[in-house]
């Protein structure tokens, strides 16, 4: 399958080189991916009744002094469509929050993933937390239903345009991550439903969208699965290559070995799953080689109940380790080593 952006005036992928200078001119990429603890989902994370800064500035005070310097972040489509401007005034507050603490923040636009019974999120207020289910009110982003129908898809270019033209310039905000998981689907219980390559016309014109606009951060969609059509229109698309990864370190290594030869920055986007093997002690110092770029999933365990292992259920044993997160909803890491660990490693790389 070959997908060509050849529309005359759109700007080109960028070039191999751009991105390399690009990725030397900053330290080595290290952070994490962020859900607030008092949030069920993102689209309850950005609402305004749960919007909460002192929260986001407590939980961002953890990363700034493990050392991070970057964290990932997805933005739900139906509260933009709702409220734009109040949308934008809390991404502009959050990326303000997240510059005093020397974050950069890496959007993702789309999210196909599901743990729960939503598959098509609903503005106004997000479910109660079921104890014992894994993301049980995660919500995907647009929704399952306006991925299945192109009719509704002008509705999210105006939502890609808006907010890639708001902040085309802006430093706070690092690289556009266009589409998590597209494919993924419905992963609850025991049952999946994966939307498959439906998904891919979609993230096609993702990067078409956000290309018009021209900004002057890197584009990417991530590797995470062995969909052969994902990963060709994520490689011939991508300024900068992402994957997931959350398995130990030896399939780490192979799997960074692969990525290597397509001559561009790589930084995994998403790891740690500490019962699979992809641990801090194990994994961190294969990031750090290979100066790829290296975000965790989690930061402080809440309300997604991400401790759990996917497809948890009430009911089920408690994991013998927790799958995600360094710290608990407490502020109290789970692991005091991990945290040295990372320290270590950060203040190696990135001397003051």
């Amino acid at each position: 399958m070959t997908m060509k952006i050849d529309a005359m005036n759109i700007p080109s992928r960028w070039t191999a080189e751009r991105a390399r200078d690009w990725y030397a001119r900053q330290p080595w990429p290290c952070g994490f991916n962020y859900i607030p603890a008092h949030s069920i989902s993102y689209t309850e994370m950005w609402m305004g009744y749960n919007f909460d800064p002192a929260s986001l500035d407590r939980e961002m005070a953890l990363a700034q002094e493990t050392g991070f310097n970057c964290a990932r972040v997805i933005l739900p489509f139906v509260v933009w469509e709702h409220e734009p401007e109040a949308f934008k005034q809390r991404l502009e507050t959050f990326l303000e929050i997240c510059r005093r603490r020397g974050i950069r923040v890496m959007p993702s636009f789309f999210d196909d993933c599901t743990f729960g019974p939503i598959t098509d999120p609903v503005f106004g207020r997000q479910p109660d937390v079921v104890p014992g289910w894994y993301g049980n009110g995660w919500t995907p982003s647009p929704g399952h239903a306006m991925v299945r129908d192109p009719s509704t898809w002008p509705r999210l270019e105006n939502y890609v345009k808006d907010l890639v033209g708001t902040f085309r310039d802006d430093p706070r905000l690092w690289v556009w991550d266009l589409y998590n998981e597209p494919t993924n689907g419905l992963l609850t219980g025991r049952e999946s439903s994966p939307l498959g390559d439906v998904s891919l016309p979609l993230a096609e014109k993702v990067f078409r969208w956000a290309r018009e606009i021209d900004p002057s951060q890197p584009l990417t969609v991530g590797e995470w699965n062995d969909n052969a059509k994902l990963n060709e229109l994520a490689r011939g698309h991508s300024d900068i290559i992402t994957f997931h990864n959350y398995e130990g370190p030896e399939a780490l290594e192979k799997r960074i070995a692969q990525l290597k030869p397509l001559g561009r920055p790589i930084i995994c986007t998403e790891w740690m799953n500490r019962g699979s093997g992809s641990t801090v002690a194990d994994c961190l110092p294969v990031f750090r080689r290979e100066n790829i770029g290296a975000l965790h999933w989690g930061l402080v365990n809440g309300k997604t109940q991400t401790h759990l292992n996917w497809r948890h259920l009430p009911g089920d044993p408690d994991p013998a380790v927790p799958q995600h997160d360094l710290f608990r909803g407490d502020l109290a890491p789970y692991d005091p080593a991990e945290i040295e660990i990372f320290k270590t490693c950060l203040h190696r790389s990135n001397p003051s």
